[in-house]
């Protein structure tokens, strides 16, 4: 049986079936990607940009199906899928690469021995990109804007319950004018990767997802010696002072966990907060998460929908269990609902501590833990006692003190009085378990180059 399904999260049912892809015809595409490259690096920045902004265009013209298309195959609130937060997201990444890639690129001269030297970025070829199913469009987007405007072409291996969408973007891109071979979907299983990566018309990979992924991902592209970037989890810290407002900073907890349904690497999920204002925290993020509707995404009024996957709703009610086991204490929520679909209640635990399940692991779905410090240095020790170094955000009434904090939190983003976000203008990655490289910003824009130096001498 083919592993690409389209499974409604919501209704259980299974609404599409995909064939995957025969070795010849994974031949083929490699292939095209290697002549479609030779070609599309040849190409002008107007040329590329031109593709970049009727992408943007027809993602939002076209903003309603893609929209109803990811939230049947992965259940998120549909007005997340369209302007909040992911089509509309995608269409300015376009914009923004259209406009700035030819700047950010541009040669740069410096200093030496020579009469002119500097350095210029050129692109390195076919970028396979390993994408995960919880944000279908933007995930690949924000690889695939800085790839082409560098005049890299795209491979897509999408995650095996989001077949629809990765075929909805590669039409999109084509029909915005991305000649043959730029950017193709490849719809294979997991256990083809390896191969993926060792054809010699793969010249780098990049893939966001778990860390067991992004481990043999990264064996693989170490062994073939081939650039790679990786986007993996993260147990963010919710950095609580104690002269915030704890009624407004548990607004904003709450729209961080629950985003897409809590299903988000730079979702806070560890809420660390001082002692003097945790009472009052906690009882104010119990009351904004009591007031979400859970239901099927497709419904307007919902705010949480289900989790994309069985398996996932199983992992976190266990990580729940686990960690009360342990000595946590349940404010809300806890269990999973009777009925059909993969729906998990906003649920909010006290007292955790770092050896606890939701302590320690990265929680994938609307569960929000609380860890209670005496001090500024138990704070910033609770924020860094983990494995993962993705994102982290600190909240006070003072950003000068707030600020003061930034060096000594060890994550690859830190935001001040906002909750952690990724934007096209600012480089966006992490570091320990949470992977290596950027994307997005300029930097992301020149990982998948060749940051070519030239030496020039006028005369022999």
């Amino acid at each position: 049986m083919s592993p690409f399904r389209s499974l409604d999260p919501a209704t259980e049912e299974c609404f599409a079936r995909y064939d995957e892809h025969p070795e010849p015809e994974v031949t083929a595409r490699l292939e095209r990607a290697a002549r479609g490259f030779a070609a599309w690096r040849e190409t002008s920045f107007v040329e590329r940009a031109a593709v970049l902004r009727r992408a943007g265009e027809l993602l939002r013209a076209e903003r309603d199906g893609h929209a109803r298309r990811m939230v049947r195959e992965m259940g998120k609130p549909i007005a997340q899928a369209e302007a909040e937060a992911e089509i509309e997201k995608c269409a300015v990444g376009c914009d923004f690469y259209a406009e700035s890639a030819e700047a950010l690129l541009a040669p740069r001269s410096l200093e030496s021995d020579a009469d002119r030297s500097g350095v210029r970025h050129d692109p390195l070829g076919a970028v396979l990109a390993v994408m995960p199913w919880n944000f279908p469009y933007w995930q690949v987007f924000r690889f695939a804007a800085p790839a082409l405007m560098a005049g890299n072409v795209g491979l897509l291996k999408h995650a095996e319950n989001v077949p629809g969408c990765a075929e909805a973007i590669e039409s999109l891109l084509a029909r915005a004018g991305a000649p043959e071979g730029t950017f193709q979907n490849l719809l294979v299983a997991r256990e083809r990767v390896a191969a993926l990566i060792a054809h010699p018309a793969v010249r780098a990979v990049t893939l966001t997802g778990s860390e067991r992924a992004g481990a043999d991902v990264a064996a693989r592209a170490g062994a073939a010696l081939k650039k790679s970037v990786l986007e993996l989890g993260g147990s963010d810290p919710f950095v609580v002072l104690d002269d915030a407002d704890p009624a407004a900073a548990a607004r904003q907890a709450c729209v961080s966990r629950t985003l897409n349904s809590g299903q988000s690497c730079i979702a806070a999920k560890r809420f660390v907060v001082m002692e003097p204002v945790a009472d009052a925290f906690v009882e104010a993020l119990r009351a904004e998460l009591a007031a979400l509707r859970v239901g099927p995404g497709l419904d307007r009024s919902v705010d949480v929908g289900p989790l994309a996957r069985a398996d996932l709703r199983d992992a976190l009610e266990s990580q729940v269990e686990r960690s009360l086991a342990a000595g946590a204490r349940l404010v809300l929520g806890g269990k999973r609902p009777e009925g059909v679909g993969f729906f998990f209640p906003p649920t909010l635990l006290d007292r955790v501590t770092p050896d606890q399940a939701a302590g320690c692991e990265e929680t994938f779905g609307p569960v929000a833990a609380v860890l209670r410090a005496g001090s500024v240095e138990e704070a910033v020790a609770l924020a860094n006692d983990t494995d993962y170094g993705l994102g982290a955000s600190v909240w006070s009434g003072d950003a000068e003190r707030a600020e003061a904090l930034v060096p000594r939190l060890e994550a690859g983003s830190v935001f001040v009085n906002g909750v952690v976000k990724s934007d096209p203008r600012l480089p966006f990655g992490g570091i320990g378990r949470s992977g290596y490289g950027r994307e997005l910003g300029a930097e992301g824009l020149r990982e998948f180059t060749n940051l070519k130096t030239v030496w020039i001498r006028e005369r022999l």
